[in-house]
């Protein structure tokens, strides 16, 4: 097996002649920034609920209140993480790259934060909102006592987030599944590959012609598709491999 510096300099290589880049990112880059998993519980007041009824339809309107005070305290956790050097990388390929395009499924905006500019959020944002019968998008939290407020229509209003049991936002898929089809490499990082329709990323960028670059700790169901896998946290990879990418460019290319 070629060492990682090795697997790096290959891997710079190809995204060295990629005009066009799909990143797909999942809860492990995210982890890194000490954002726990969606089936880790934020915190001991919420461990003995189970985290699927709080992100469902039905739970919400069995205890709109519950869920809602759930959100806002994973929102308040959120918030105080900041990208790490896994997200940053992300965003300086950008500069390396004629086309950089982010799909994740974190609804943590710490893509945006780092600085990347074309982000596709299939599950949807923590800090956004919208009204859980008509689907209003909300600009502004109404000030008023209700526990969830109320949106003008009279509806509870929700996290837009994708709950379970819901469809994926079809114009956000539709954007995704345009990008795989025209990139020349995918690079997936932090994701279990699981989760579906996401764990079939690779799968369409790699036939319609792409490279798959796997970056994770561990082995996943996405490995034995990938041509290189970089086996270690994003944190500690993707420097590296911006700084392998950085080495290999001409003088007169997009930088």
């Amino acid at each position: 097996m070629p060492d990682r510096n090795t697997m790096i300099d290959g891997c710079a290589r190809a995204l060295g002649e990629a005009k066009v880049l799909v990143v797909s990112t999942g809860a492990g880059i995210s982890k890194e920034s000490g954002i726990p998993t969606f089936r880790d519980a934020p915190n001991a007041l919420w461990a003995n609920y189970d985290p699927e009824q709080l992100a469902t339809e039905t739970g919400f309107r069995r205890d709109p209140a519950l869920v809602w005070r759930w959100y806002a305290d994973r929102r308040q956790m959120i918030s105080a993480a900041k990208p790490n050097a896994g997200h940053t990388a992300i965003a300086d390929l950008e500069r390396l790259i004629e086309c950089v395009v982010v799909i994740t499924q974190n609804i943590d905006d710490l893509h945006r934060k780092a600085g990347s500019s074309d982000l596709i959020e299939v599950h949807g944002n923590i800090f956004r909102f919208k009204c859980f019968d008509n689907h209003h998008p909300v600009q502004s939290l109404p000030r008023d006592d209700d526990v969830p407020p109320r949106c003008h229509c009279g509806s509870h209003i929700r996290p837009d987030v994708v709950w379970f049991g819901e469809m994926l936002p079809e114009d956000e898929i539709d954007r995704a599944y345009a990008a795989l089809q025209r990139c020349e490499v995918v690079l997936v990082v932090g994701t279990s590959g699981t989760v579906h329709p996401a764990a079939g990323f690779a799968a369409v960028a790699k036939d319609a012609g792409a490279r798959v670059i796997e970056v994770n700790p561990e082995h996943t169901p996405i490995t034995g598709h990938a041509d290189f896998f970089l086996q270690g946290p994003a944190g500690e990879v993707l420097p590296q491999l911006v700084r392998s990418l950085r080495s290999h460019r001409k003088p007169g290319t997009h930088s």
